[in-house]
C-alpha cells in the first residue's frame, strides 16, 4: 500500500508540491478506510514528507542549474560577474588618486 501512495503522490502533482498538511489528511483518510494502520501512520507522513523535500531540493537544483544555463547562452553577465567588475573600477580608481 506504501508503495501504491509514493506512486500515486509522484504521479500526480507531486510531493514536491503536497504540503506536510495535505499529507496528513491523505493518511488519516487511509487510515480511516483501514488501508494503513495508526501505528504507521506517522512513519509513512515522516517518510512522504522527506521524500517531498528532498524532490523540491531537487527540483530547485534543476531550475538553478537551467537559469543559469540560459543566463550563459544569452551572454548575460552573472552577479558575481558584475561583483568582480566593481571590484575592479574601485582598484582601479584607487590607482589613479
Amino acid at each position: 500500500m506504501k508503495d501504491l501512495i509514493n506512486k500515486g503522490l509522484a504521479l500526480g502533482l507531486g510531493l514536491a508540491v503536497v504540503s506536510k498538511e495535505q499529507i496528513e489528511k491523505l493518511v488519516d483518510e487511509l487510515v480511516k478506510k483501514g488501508e494503513v494502520s495508526a501505528s504507521g501512520s506517522k512513519e509513512l507522513i515522516r517518510e512522504l514528507f522527506e521524500k517531498g523535500e528532498a524532490e523540491k531540493k531537487e527540483m530547485n537544483s534543476r531550475i538553478q542549474e537551467q537559469l543559469e544555463k540560459l543566463l550563459k547562452d544569452l551572454n548575460i553577465p552573472t552577479k558575481a560577474d558584475l561583483e568582480r567588475l566593481e571590484q575592479r573600477i574601485i582598484e582601479l580608481e584607487n590607482r589613479n588618486i
